[in-house]
């Protein structure tokens, strides 16, 4: 699956092509159990605010992306992604068109999604206060079985964070990305990729990525704020974060195939 997708870049690369697109590829919805954005209102204000494509990764779920995709107003491409709770730390996957089960090893969950033909990102790998693979000791390792990292995460918690990530992608040759990490509409594209290209499909994204420009932003930590309120009030409506069904212990990454 890596091979044919790395196979379609050289067609979706046009050499005279100068479009310039504006992806966010980390953001959420009230699907997720820590947000209360509509899908609808995270779409409208990414296309307010000059985005060509969002990524709508939910806690282990899609539904919020399908719904944003629906209502994403002309200009404005929605990516159906999800933020995977693996029982190494978290990934991103997109272009998805099924949801990917919590609970599985982090080669595990890269394996299901590239069933689907879908790409992989690293997020926050050095975010000490959540689910990062940054614990991780075969940490290089496995980001080569990953499409990018997240270089600049607008949401990160502690100092170097997104230094070291950028360190990181770096060492293993990989594109570095800056993201919103989105968990309410005012955050939606704060951070963000300018990008040659057009990244609407896997192809187009990975061709897209080796343009990549960060620009990065932050979240203000009184919007973060907003989070713990937004977990409280889905808890009492009974949107709580998904329970894997078991739990596969971590497995040693194979090397990822190079184009």
């Amino acid at each position: 699956m890596r091979e044919r997708a790395r196979g379609a870049v050289n067609a979706a690369r046009d050499p005279q092509a100068g479009e310039r697109s504006f992806i966010d590829l980390h953001c959420h919805t009230r699907a997720s159990f820590d947000s209360l954005s509509s899908p609808s209102a995270v779409a409208r204000a990414a296309a307010t605010r000059g985005l060509t494509h969002l990524a709508i990764t939910d806690h282990d779920r899609i539904e919020g992306a399908l719904e944003a995709r629906e209502a994403a107003p002309p200009g404005l491409t929605i990516i159906v992604g999800e933020e995977i709770r693996t029982a190494d730390g978290d990934l991103i996957a997109v272009f998805l068109e099924r949801p990917i089960p919590p609970g599985m090893s982090a080669t595990e969950t890269i394996e299901a999604a590239r069933e689907q033909g879908a790409l992989v990102g690293l997020p926050h790998p050095f975010d000490r206060f959540r689910g990062s693979l940054g614990r991780v000791r075969e940490l290089e390792e496995l980001a080569r079985l990953v499409d990018w990292v997240e270089a600049h995460n607008a949401r990160i918690v502690g100092a170097g964070g997104n230094e070291r990530a950028a360190e990181l992608a770096r060492a293993v040759g990989l594109p570095g990305v800056a993201v919103s990490d989105a968990h309410s509409v005012v955050e939606v594209g704060v951070a963000y990729t300018a990008l040659v290209g057009d990244p609407s499909s896997p192809a187009g994204l990975l061709a897209a990525l080796e343009s990549v420009e960060v620009v990065p932003g932050r979240a203000s930590y009184l919007v973060r704020a907003v989070t713990p309120f937004a977990k409280g009030i889905n808890r009492l409506r009974g949107n709580r974060r998904v329970r894997p069904a078991s739990v596969v212990p971590p497995s040693a990454p194979a090397a990822r195939p190079r184009p």
